[in-house]
């Protein structure tokens, strides 16, 4: 049998993440992953934001980032509590994980496949045109049912 070839990043990012917490167990290794949410989730909706006001955090544009609300996430891992981003005139919406939603175990391993491929910064151009084409999809759907209702 052919070994499947691997992505030297995502090799690294195994290899690191071992290193880092040295699991003796299945536990230890599921509290590990849990721990590596955090900061993927919060980067993510960062990201989204960023997309959502048009500009970079440390930009000279206009002030419309509020600071964060906590939520708590369940995973396959446990719950997890992460920073979610804010802005002032309280217009965005995250699509990663939507608003009034806990229970994110149904993504949560797409998300860490990507980034153990090392995918962190072509993610979001992959992620960003599946929103636009998501948003584009349902607003045609919308006004198809507006059509037909009226």
């Amino acid at each position: 049998m052919v070994r499947k070839k691997r992505h030297p990043d995502a090799v690294k990012v195994a290899e690191s993440l071992l290193k880092a917490y040295q699991p003796n167990s299945v536990e230890d290794m599921q509290e590990a992953l849990k721990e590596v949410f955090d900061p993927l989730f919060e980067k993510m909706l960062e990201g989204e934001l960023t997309n959502h006001l048009g500009y970079d955090p440390h930009s000279k544009e206009p002030k419309g980032r509020n600071g964060y609300r906590n939520k708590t996430l369940k995973t396959s891992f446990g719950e997890v509590d992460i920073e979610v981003p804010r802005d002032r005139e309280a217009t965005f919406d995250p699509e990663l994980i939507p608003k009034r939603t806990r229970d994110i175990s149904a993504i949560e391993g797409k998300v860490l496949s990507m980034y153990a491929r090392g995918m962190s910064q072509r993610i979001r151009c992959v992620y960003y045109s599946w929103l636009c084409f998501k948003r584009q999809q349902r607003d045609s759907r919308a006004v198809a049912q507006l059509d037909a209702d009226f």
